[in-house]
């Protein structure tokens, strides 16, 4: 088929599409009926009633946003809330050690009283997920330690934590501070050098 002949083959369907149109329109102008007054009044309450709820709906919907936002915020504000009450306790006993420090008469007295101090503090954070990280004799694993010297010991394996220099911690799952270590040498890479 010539391009002329389907441009005008077009032209045919164009011009039958748009009587056919022509047609639903007039045939649905004198299907309109016109209203009565009291039937156009329930339309126009209806229609305001309808506006008036989508227009709560939207003000609740707003007020619920702002109400979930302001929540959030306050969560993330006060979310070590709940850990600093747990803390409080330990922080009294450690008030308590030093008014008392000065009527001691012995230091094991007062070293004992540092250690349930200690003790309670430990069970707080383990309670809270932190733990302590055990490092000594254990080998060296840069997950875990920091080795910040190396020295030379033949009674334990190359890469063992002969030392903890600083205490390291896990919260939950997470690493939150590395332990710092002194890690034994391996003997053949001082040969080396």
């Amino acid at each position: 088929m010539s391009k002329d002949k389907m441009k005008e083959k077009k032209q045919k369907h164009d011009e039958n599409e748009s009587n056919n149109i022509e047609e639903n329109l007039s045939d649905e102008q004198s299907n309109i009926e016109v209203l009565p007054d009291e039937q156009l009044k329930i339309l126009e309450l209806q229609v305001n009633e309808w506006q008036d709820k989508y227009l709560r709906k939207v003000a609740e919907f707003e007020n619920y946003k702002r109400r979930t936002e302001n929540e959030q915020l306050n969560l993330l504000k006060y979310a070590a809330e709940s850990f600093i009450i747990k803390l409080l306790p330990v922080i009294d006993d450690f008030e308590r050690s030093l008014q008392h420090l000065h009527d001691a008469k012995n230091i094991s007295t007062i070293e004992d009283g540092l250690r349930l101090v200690y003790n309670k503090m430990m069970k707080t954070l383990e309670g809270q997920g932190v733990k302590k990280i055990e490092a000594i004799g254990q080998p060296f694993d840069v997950h875990y330690h920091e080795a910040i010297l190396q020295q030379p010991n033949d009674s334990v394996p190359p890469h063992t934590v002969l030392e903890e220099v600083q205490c390291g911690y896990v919260y939950k799952d997470k690493v939150i501070r590395h332990s710092q270590v002194i890690v034994s040498e391996d003997p053949e890479s001082d040969r080396e050098e």
